[in-house]
């Protein structure tokens, strides 16, 4: 298997003590990989030093074998990412956005653009402003902006944040699709055990800035009935016996 994406021992550590410590996994090509923790638990820590938006405290991240504090433009080649909430301008429509967007991709055409618009469930509201847009709206745009160069690799910051039912459904859909079909690779982050649960092929638990499990899915649920009772139970055992 090829390794698309790995962190060594990186750690990520802001003023106030809270980040990421010792963080060590390999991401190979086609998986789907989802952190799962709490709010503060190092998971958009963990995204930002991915997508060169932080540098690491200590450690190292390599993304196509490049690394990423040395060789930003290397690394992030073929990366598409989503972070906390998308950055969009209110005046501008979804189709302009894209067209921004576009200018830096050559490969990029006006089919893609009409692609990626109906794989998020956007098509209909190409020349609709984006400051009229629900926050559903606005993360299906953030989607359609990660997804349009084509990227190998998706860093995704919960995705399905502010979605209903059926738009859930739809871009844990997508993600499987390309996982399967496409080989792209996702690294998606999430405090819901239940999304995790029903996209991703593995499971890595954080927990007050610590890495305390990486598994297979499969591995994770042989002995727990859920990732939620995966979760918890991994969580007892960082924390230790509860002494009354």
């Amino acid at each position: 298997m090829e390794t698309i994406l790995s962190l060594e021992h990186f750690s990520k550590i802001y003023r106030n003590g809270r980040g990421a410590k010792n963080i060590s996994f390999p991401v190979e090509r086609g998986q789907v990989v989802g952190l799962l923790g709490p709010n503060g638990s190092g998971k958009t820590t963990i995204m930002k030093a991915i997508t060169g938006l932080t540098t690491p405290t200590e450690g190292k991240v390599e993304v196509f074998g490049a690394d990423i504090t040395h060789d930003r433009e290397g690394a992030l080649g073929k990366v598409g990412a989503l972070i906390e909430q998308p950055a969009l301008y209110e005046s501008l429509t979804a189709w302009e956005h894209l067209a921004m967007a576009a200018r830096y991709y050559p490969q990029v055409d006006k089919a893609r653009m009409e692609h990626v618009l109906q794989m998020v469930g956007l098509g209909p509201y190409a020349k609709e402003r984006c400051g009229r847009f629900s926050l559903g709206m606005k993360q299906r745009m953030g989607l359609a902006l990660a997804l349009l160069s084509e990227p190998e690799l998706l860093v995704l910051d919960e995705p399905t944040n502010g979605l209903d039912i059926e738009a859930t459904i739809e871009v844990r859909e997508i993600i499987i699709a390309l996982a399967k079909e496409k080989g792209v690779t996702f690294l998606v982050a999430s405090h819901l055990a239940s999304e995790i649960e029903k996209m991703c092929s593995h499971v890595l638990v954080l927990y007050e800035g610590e890495m305390i499990s990486f598994d297979t899915k499969e591995e994770a649920l042989r002995l727990h009935p859920s990732l939620e009772d995966y979760f918890l139970d991994k969580v007892r055992e960082k924390k230790g016996p509860v002494v009354l």
